[in-house]
Parts: C-alpha cells; sequence; structure tokens
C-alpha cells in the first residue's frame, strides 16, 4: 500500500490541543484509535507540509 493506493476506509481525523501542551491528531477507523501528539513546532512543519501538498495537488492534471 502507498499513498496513491485507494481504500474504501471510513475514518475520523480530530485536531485539537492536548492538557499538556502538544498538538493531537486523533483518527479513529472501526474499533482503531490512533492518537498522535507533536509539539508545537512539528505542528507547524506537518501544516506547512499539508499545505504544500495541497498545492500540489492542484497542479495534478487529471
Amino acid at each position: 500500500m502507498g499513498i496513491n493506493t485507494e481504500r474504501d476506509v471510513e475514518a475520523n481525523l480530530q485536531i485539537g490541543p492536548t492538557d499538556q501542551g502538544m498538538v493531537r491528531l486523533f483518527i479513529t477507523a472501526g474499533p482503531a484509535e490512533i492518537p498522535m501528539d507533536f509539539d508545537p513546532d512539528e505542528a507547524r512543519d506537518i501544516a506547512e507540509e499539508l499545505l504544500a501538498a495541497a498545492k500540489a495537488a492542484e497542479l495534478v492534471k487529471n
């Protein structure tokens, strides 16, 4: 499985701050729960990567 492999899986994503000063991405899919905590600097880096990926995706011709 890779970034370009499509799957028919429903998942939910929640993003928010924790009471420990971290940024949490909380992913649920069926019975699976995946909490991913990042310090604020890491979260900013991830946000920049998401924006760059969105810009690149806009350039893809279907």
